[in-house]
């Protein structure tokens, strides 16, 4: 299991914070890659999201349960990848910093499990904490623009790598390495 904690101070009062926490579909559209949400009910969605690695391109199904809203302060949440072995977790916490200023705190958890749980990992540990800053970044970016506290924020790009394709990408490297498939010959 890889785990990481962000905290971003946003420049917005907790009740406008909460007004895009609340709505997991902000949170999905963040993601690197995000093609789409489905809202199956109050606590649960699925996420496609579309992650390349070189020549490798996949879709993704996240599957997205929220276990606890607590708002404005509080969000607990669990995922599963359809299909890959991998699962976590998260948490999102808030505090009022002052009348117009908002910490917010983001922990995930990323859980591989089968044989090949101990290299997701190793790849995936140095990569989970950048990951989730860039999140929580464009978290704080996005909701700044929408209370008028920054300057309008940028579309989140497709092609930005995430940590799913890095390790995509990883694991395929080395599959070409163990198989002896990544040696080249020179034409002559």
């Amino acid at each position: 299991m890889i785990e990481t904690e962000q905290v971003v101070a946003i420049q917005a009062p907790i009740e406008r914070v909460w007004d895009y926490v609340r709505s997991i579909e902000g949170w999905a559209s963040l993601m690197p890659g995000f093609q789409q949400c489905e809202v199956i009910d109050d606590n649960d969605s699925r996420w496609t999201l579309k992650v390349g690695a070189g020549g490798l391109l996949r879709t993704v199904n996240v599957h997205v349960h929220v276990d606890e809203w607590d708002g404005p302060e509080r969000v607990t949440f669990s995922y599963r990848l359809a299909g890959d072995p991998v699962q976590g977790g998260g948490l999102y916490m808030a505090r009022v910093l002052g009348s117009a200023e908002t910490e917010v705190s983001l922990r995930v958890r990323v859980e591989g499990s089968g044989p090949m749980a101990p290299m997701w990992e190793a790849m995936g540990k140095p990569l989970l904490p950048k990951f989730a800053k860039a999140f929580a970044d464009e978290l704080k970016a996005r909701i700044e623009a929408i209370a008028g506290t920054s300057a309008p924020v940028q579309a989140v790009r497709a092609d930005k790598p995430s940590l799913l394709a890095f390790l995509f990408g990883k694991l395929r490297a080395f599959w070409r390495r163990a198989t002896g498939s990544d040696r080249h010959t020179s034409p002559n």
